[in-house]
Parts: C-alpha cells; structure tokens; sequence
C-alpha cells in the first residue's frame, strides 16, 4: 500500500495567464503558494478474491471490472495513462471540500498520479509529475483548466512559476525572510463562502473570451512581478500587497460575468469597508474560498463581521506531493 499528501494551493497573481491558449502565444507567469491543507490517496494491489477488479472510494464508491466503467475522470484516465492492468483500490480523503478554488481537482491527479508510480516502484521528478499531470487533465479529461494548480501541487513552496510555448514550464522559489514570510501569513485570512462550483464552466467562458481580453491578462502578468518588488522591499511596505490584490480584483472581475456574482462582491466590499486591504475570490470564482489581507488590528473585527463565514487558519508550506507511507507487504 501506498498513500501520498499533496497540498491544496493558494494563488495570488498572474491567474489565467497559465490557460494553454495564453502562454502558447504570450508568456504567463503566477505567484503561489501551497498550504498544510492536503489531499490524500491510499492506493493497493487489489486481491483477486471480489467480483470487482477495481474499488474506488471517495464522496462515492465504485465497484467496476473495466477501466471504462470507471465514473470518475481522474481515475479512469490515471488509470489509462498509467496503463493499470493489476485490480486496484484507491481511498480518497481531503482536508478541505472540492470544487472550492484551491487547486484541489489538480491535487486529486497529481496525488493519485504519484501513487499510481510508487507502485510500480518508478521515481518520478516535480516536474514530470506535474507535465504528466497536465497531460492527463487537458488532454485525456480535456477539462479546460490552465496548469498552475498541478505544479504547485507538484512542487510545494511559494513560487513564482513561469509558462512559455508548448508546456515550458519553470519553477523560481520566492526565497524571502522567515519573518517576512511569517509576517505576510499574519495578514491573510481564508474564509469559505458556502458555495462549491465547478470550475471547468468557469474557465471555459474564460478562455473563450481570452482574445478579447488581451490586455487585461498582460496587465495580470505583470502583477506577479509587481508582488514580488513588494515582497522585495522593506517589510514595513508590505500592506502595497494587499493594495495590489485589490487592483487585480478590478481586473479579475471584467473577465467573466461568472467569476464574481452578487453575494461574493457583497461579501468583498463588506471586507474592503471593515478593514481588508484587497484580496482575491480563489480559483475560478463563482464561489468557494474567498482571500483578505487584513491587517493585525482589523482581523477581530473581520471575524465577527463574517462570523457566518467559516474561518480557516493555514501556514504555507514547501513540500509538495510526497509520499507518507509505503508497504510491499503485499507483493
């Protein structure tokens, strides 16, 4: 048996500039970072004892005989990809819901896509993961998703990631102070909206208007840099990061008419009138985690302002997709 943790990410610029049909013309670049929330898949050798060869577990359960009877599309497609032949059962569990805006559909691949090799006793990079991971979703699931999320959930850490050409991908770790760092964590607060979307419909309508809205995506490029000088900078300049996350919200919000409906602009300005400095709607938009940053003498007031909103607490974290437990028992 087999199990591997792999984080849920948090993005804070340059989103949509990681749409294949953006950095195949144009560069791309974002600025993100994967947090201690994870996703988990156990995965084993399934002996030949059921009626079934293959049992999947997760918010349902599958009993099949043949790869394409599997329901869910990660797992059939892992399974293709990794031309699966021995019966298998896999267990999905997760820290936090899906279809939420934290990368957490890309974790699901790239942590079944690590435990797929681990059983097969393969060593894989970050890197080969991640392209093996964006492989499977945008051209075996054909989900309109950009490829981001699997890298960050590949790599782990607070990264600048760049995006060229045909899937040139380059991954620069934002190497900054442990107090800066610290200091910018203090000043985020994750709240979820009460609202699970998915995302594929989101970034479809996106990625359709992507043509239209050249400039707005070359301008939400450039943000990534602009955050990493304020980063840069003294720490006593490090609110112009939450100004900045608000600039990109005015972006953001011209890109669909489904990335922000009312109760999320409602839940935002609520935020920006009681003491938020910007902030960002995680993912696609049209619901899930909602991003503040909030400065130290304002976070009470936010949390009993949205004391209807769950708050979630998280600390960044640097280790990516790994493996927590290996068994050859069964073999």
């Amino acid at each position: 048996m087999i199990i591997t943790k792999t984080p849920f990410r948090i993005s804070f610029f340059g989103g949509g500039s990681d749409f294949p049909c953006w950095y195949k013309e144009h560069s791309g670049a974002v600025l993100s970072t994967t947090i201690n929330k994870y996703c988990y898949i156990s995965a084993r050798h399934l002996p030949p004892f059921f009626e079934y060869k293959h049992r999947i577990v997760y918010s349902k359960i599958e009993l099949i005989k043949e790869i394409s009877e599997i329901k869910h599309p990660a797992v059939r497609e892992c399974f293709r990809f990794m031309n699966v032949n021995r019966g298998l059962e896999i267990h999905h569990d997760g820290d936090l819901p899906a279809r939420t805006g934290l990368g957490s559909s890309s974790a699901f691949t790239v942590g079944l896509l690590k435990a797929l090799y681990g059983l097969l006793g393969k060593i894989i990079s970050k890197k080969q993961l991640a392209l093996d991971a964006i492989y499977v979703e945008q051209e075996m699931i054909k989900e309109s998703v950009g490829s981001q999320d699997q890298v960050a959930a590949a790599f782990g850490g607070f990264n600048k990631i760049t995006f060229a050409g045909e899937h040139l991908i380059d991954v620069c770790p934002i190497t900054i102070s442990t107090a800066k760092i610290k200091n910018l964590q203090n000043h985020l607060m994750l709240f979820f909206t009460g609202w699970t979307r998915y995302a594929d419909e989101i970034e479809k309508d996106k990625m359709e208007s992507v043509k239209k809205k050249e400039e707005e995506y070359k301008i939400l490029t450039d943000l990534v840099d602009d955050a990493i000088k304020i980063l840069n900078n003294d720490i006593s300049q490090l609110h112009d990061f939450g100004k900045l996350l608000n600039e990109s919200w005015k972006i953001k919000k011209s890109l669909s008419d489904r990335v922000i409906t009312n109760y999320i602009n409602e839940i935002y300005e609520t935020a920006i009138k009681n003491g938020a400095l910007g902030g960002k709607i995680l993912g696609a938009g049209g619901g899930g985690f909602i991003l503040f940053f909030v400065p130290e003498e304002n976070k009470k007031k936010l949390l009993k302002v949205f004391k209807n909103l769950l708050y979630v607490p998280f600390e960044f974290e640097t280790m990516g997709s790994q493996i927590i437990y290996y068994s050859r028992n069964e073999e």
